[in-house]
């Protein structure tokens, strides 16, 4: 057997056990955290939501949209529960995302993921909400809203994406990877290296606050261990310039709403180790002032580390204080 061939069975041996390894620790991750709502089918994807709290005073309903990689256990950790004593909450798995499935190419650009959740609205029998995105949630909701703006009452956002970033923000480098090797990668080496870089990952998402010792169960981290998780947020992750730069160019429309702009609210990190609140934060003030900016002292993932100062900046947005 020649050098080549020796070193070609090694590595097909080696992804051999990779795959091995992720199917194990995706089944324990999937048995540990099984799906915690119901499933809703609509065209092209098929959404896991969790619900609670009922309508009441007129108040509208709460729809929450998680981040890249995310998924709806960062609202459930604790926003859920204290938001549904004001109205209904419903916090989604976007497609692909968690529990949420997609057909293959559907459901992955801005655009495309706005209309699934107008259709998800439909479904739940919502008018109109207020919409609460996180990160890539963040420009979710602003989709949704100049896509379908009769059915949001307003917008609260928490350390969300509004520009695209001039240098990818480390956490993400690991999902630019080549159509044609997402799956192989997904399935092999993507969560085998995840796992011996957690540590380094989670000071990063978190940091420079500190992820809390539930985090893997009750804030719906084991979910990182499935291969689909990374799959699908490599596609997102592709699909987010081109959908982003359209949004951006359409942001002057939220100002010039027939009665009045459409309020907005950003609640954003100083310390944020994954999107720069300058940019991101001031930069979408500056192009819209009538939205209003807040800065606290944190980082990223404000919905875990701080869900009583989200539950306070939410009710505020929607006008229930």
């Amino acid at each position: 057997m020649t050098a080549l061939a020796v070193v070609a069975v090694l590595c097909v041996l080696g992804l051999l056990g990779a795959a091995a390894l992720t199917s194990r620790l995706a089944r324990r991750a999937e048995a540990a955290l099984p799906p915690a709502g119901r499933f809703i089918e609509i065209p092209g994807a098929r959404l896991h939501v969790v619900e609670a709290g009922e309508l009441r005073d007129g108040r509208p309903p709460i729809l929450m949209l998680h981040g890249l990689a995310g998924q709806l256990h960062h609202f459930r950790y604790s926003l859920v529960d204290a938001l549904a004593q004001d109205t209904r909450v419903v916090a989604v798995d976007r497609p692909g995302s968690g529990y949420s499935t997609r057909e293959r190419d559907r459901a992955t650009t801005l655009d495309d993921q706005a209309d699934a959740i107008a259709a998800l609205m439909d479904h739940l029998g919502f008018d109109r909400a207020l919409l609460v995105g996180h990160s890539l949630g963040g420009a979710l909701s602003l989709a949704v809203a100049l896509r379908h703006p009769t059915r949001v009452t307003g917008l609260a956002l928490l350390a969300p994406l509004t520009t695209m970033p001039s240098d990818p923000p480390e956490v993400f480098r690991s999902l630019q990877v080549p159509h044609f090797l997402r799956s192989l990668i997904a399935r092999t080496v993507a969560i085998p290296a995840f796992v011996s870089r957690r540590e380094a990952l989670m000071r990063l998402v978190f940091g420079p606050e500190h992820a809390p010792g539930d985090y893997a169960r009750r804030g719906g981290g084991l979910l990182s261990l499935r291969p689909q998780q990374f799959l699908s947020a490599a596609e997102d992750y592709a699909a987010v310039p081109r959908s982003l730069l359209t949004l951006e160019n359409r942001y002057g429309e939220l100002a010039r709403e027939p009665a009045a702009p459409l309020p907005i609210a950003v609640l954003y990190g100083r310390e944020d180790r994954v999107l720069d609140y300058r940019p991101q934060g001031e930069g979408f003030v500056a192009r819209l002032p009538h939205v209003r900016l807040e800065l606290v002292t944190g980082g990223h993932m404000l919905p875990v580390t701080q869900p009583a100062r989200c539950a306070e900046f939410i009710r505020r947005a929607a006008g229930f204080e």
